[in-house]
């Protein structure tokens, strides 16, 4: 479903506070991906995405942005740290991966689709296959038989057939036992260890073998529930065909897929010894993903020239002008994100649709409990939390979690035995619980 950048920035607004700029800036980036679709296609294969750097401090929604951006396009998202790739030679993966990865989620996410479309199918010919088992079909018709004796079977059998399943879709025969021939499975199998990268592509003996060696089948024993749990599974196996989702989840990641890369920051630096000279490595792997290559999966190879590119970082100590002039260039919008205040947390710990207090509401709820919050208290809980935050590690919206779980941790161990079912959470409540750990500055340090 294709969207208006104003219609993007509508649904983004709905989950996250303020960042208009950047919220602006994914929502065009998003917008020319699908108006590229639509562009000749002699012209459109020189369309290059609009990679974005998004600049500010943690916790002010930058990876949210990403994730809610992918979920508007429904389109495969994966989010890395630009810094774990400074490991590289160590841990033994490389910046390909986020690649093979991004297939990985591309597939799981189309095969999920195609699993919700054949489910009712695959369930109603796994009762066809029970019914086979608990009323075999009529041996075949004899020559010497009479046709009239004949029908007189078949229809008989079609009657208890009838009725059988109507006892089977009303449970009744869920206790029942019955023997299913099943495959088993193949043992499992020791990874490829290579030089080659055969182990960095996600593959294994048994991937490279499989399909030659012979599986094991046999005979189990199972209750009706079970075998109608197994058999649905075994016949939407049958239903969806993996070469196509595979071609499918190729394309999708190619046309639609989005990486956001986290930490940029940390592996951008304008010295040129030590441990910089790994960082500058990093970039120059990232650089050929970005700018686009081809990259080989255990799918096949992809294509990464119209991968959407997220990056985001503090820049604390450093400048997006640190990292390489290649990088630089495949990074053409840099938005710098707002700090949050005070006012920002009141706004956020209410009006997303997903914001916290709505959050705990609903938990509170599932035992029947009505929780309730004065706008003193939220202003106060804002208040601390953007005092915590000019004191020690500034960590964004995340320290209202930290504030939250603190002071609504007895109602929460405690919530069975509420007999009132009505928690209310005032201001002065809040000062009380929360006031002396905020002025303790090391013990605030420890806890929030």
């Amino acid at each position: 479903m294709e969207m208006t950048p104003r219609e993007i920035v509508a649904e983004l607004d709905r989950f996250i506070v303020g960042q208009n700029a950047a919220k602006r800036a994914v929502a065009i980036a998003l917008c020319n991906r699908w108006r590229r679709q639509r562009v000749d296609e002699s012209l459109r294969q020189e369309i290059m995405p609009n990679n974005i750097i998004l600049i500010g401090p943690t916790g002010i929604g930058k990876t949210e942005l990403a994730r809610r951006l992918a979920r508007l396009a429904h389109a495969p998202f994966i989010k890395v740290e630009a810094s774990k790739f400074t490991e590289v030679g160590y841990v033994g993966r490389d910046v390909e991966s986020i690649v093979r990865d991004l297939v990985d989620i591309s597939i799981d996410m189309i095969k999920s689709d195609r699993i919700e479309q054949v489910q009712d199918e695959a369930f109603r010919l796994a009762e066809e296959r029970v019914l086979d088992v608990l009323l075999p079909p009529p041996s075949k018709k004899s020559e010497k038989e009479d046709p009239q004796e004949i029908k007189k079977k078949i229809n008989a059998y079609n009657r208890s057939r009838k009725k059988t399943l109507k006892q089977l879709q009303a449970g009744e025969l869920d206790d029942r036992k019955v023997e299913l021939e099943v495959d088993g499975e193949m043992p499992s199998m020791m990874q490829v260890i290579s030089p080659i990268g055969v182990e960095e592509m996600g593959l294994s003996l048994q991937d490279l073998f499989g399909p030659m060696m012979p599986k094991k089948s046999g005979k189990r024993r199972m209750n009706v529930a079970e075998a109608l749990i197994y058999l649905s599974q075994e016949e939407t196996q049958k239903l969806i065909d993996m070469d196509e989702i595979i071609r499918e989840a190729i394309d999708l990641v190619e046309e639609s897929g989005i990486v956001f890369l986290d930490e940029i920051d940390k592996v951008a630096s304008s010295e040129t010894t030590g441990i910089d000279v790994s960082r500058e490595g990093v970039q120059r792997d990232l650089l050929p993903i970005i700018e686009g290559t081809n990259v080989i999966t255990k799918y096949g190879m992809v294509q990464t020239d119209h991968i959407l590119f997220v990056a985001a970082g503090a820049f604390h100590v450093s400048k997006p002008s640190d990292l390489i002039p290649e990088l630089q260039g495949r990074f053409p919008i840099r938005v710098e994100m707002d700090s949050l205040d005070a006012d920002d947390f009141v706004k956020i710990l209410t009006e997303p649709e997903n914001s916290l207090i709505k959050q705990y509401k609903a938990l509170v709820a599932t035992e029947d409990v009505d929780l309730q919050f004065t706008a003193g208290a939220i202003s106060e809980i804002a208040r601390l939390a953007f005092k915590v935050n000019e004191t020690s590690e500034n960590i964004g919206a995340r320290r209202l979690h930290t504030i939250m779980t603190i002071l609504l941790e007895e109602e929460m161990f405690n919530l069975d035995e509420i007999h009132s079912k009505k928690i209310k959470i005032d201001k002065q409540m809040v000062d009380e619980r929360l006031e002396e750990i905020i002025a303790n500055e090391d013990l605030g340090r420890y806890i929030l």
